[in-house]
């Protein structure tokens, strides 16, 4: 972690310096974090080289543009990036409509409906944390006019490199559902999802554990297959949140 004198003027402020002093006390665990993020990310990537070849195939056959996503997102002490995601949608989504996506939204392709729904697209991550650009298991990095959004305390999740999954983006694993109804997607986004999967997120850097991390990544996998104790107490948090 950086001092907190050298942090970003914007997060220097009573708010964040709560989470900066929990986190400061965990450094080693935090070390060991990056360990196991560059270990396991190289063994995936190796182990899972036919499968992206596969993923990368399907999408360049079922449309035409790039294979991969590359919108710009926001990490660690606010450091724009472009994430790597297997696109899913027509070529130039994001220049059509909203940056979230819904339920029902034709930008997505017939091969992205596939991808999407076992949460494929999230694989080519595996780059992203692999660089150091993302973590396994932090707050999912929002694109830089949401970020702009961030209360004081919100810009907490910004100590830290933005993740794969967390317990946030397991219970609003279905967003895009949630939104379809609206007629202004990014307002309600922002004043009502936005909130309500913060509160997740700075919990989980008030309780920040490596155990904590690995529940969280099986949890993860459980909600994809749909099985295992974690998924349906996730599930049930999912209900809570649409009320």
């Amino acid at each position: 972690m950086k001092k907190w004198e050298k942090l970003p003027q914007e997060m220097k402020v009573p708010q964040v310096k709560e989470y900066y002093d929990i986190l400061e006390k965990k450094r080693l665990s935090l070390a060991v974090k990056r360990i196991f993020d560059v270990t396991v990310s190289a063994v995936m990537l190796v182990v899972l080289a036919p499968a992206f070849a596969v993923i990368a195939a399907a999408v360049k056959k079922d449309s035409k543009g790039p294979v991969f996503f590359r919108q710009e997102r926001v990490t660690r002490y606010g450091r724009h990036f472009r994430i790597f995601k297997f696109r899913t949608m027509v070529d130039n989504a994001d220049k059509m409509g909203t940056q979230v996506t819904v339920g029902g939204d034709g930008r997505i392709t017939r091969v992205g409906h596939i991808i999407r729904k076992y949460r494929l697209d999230e694989l080519s991550q595996l780059i992203d944390v692999f660089r150091g650009t993302m973590t396994f298991v932090g707050t999912r990095p929002e694109v830089p006019k949401y970020v702009e959004h961030y209360t004081p305390e919100m810009r907490a999740t910004l100590l830290l490199p933005a993740g794969v999954t967390s317990e946030a983006s397991i219970i609003f694993k279905d967003e895009d559902k949630l939104l379809e109804s609206s007629s202004d997607i990014d307002g309600t986004y922002v004043r009502e999802i936005l909130p309500k999967k913060m509160k997740y997120n700075l919990k989980a850097i008030r309780e920040f554990s490596l155990m904590n991390d690995m529940k969280i990544m099986l949890a993860t996998v459980g909600a994809v297959l749909g099985i295992g104790s974690g998924s349906n107490k996730c599930t049930k948090k999912r209900k809570a949140a649409r009320q």
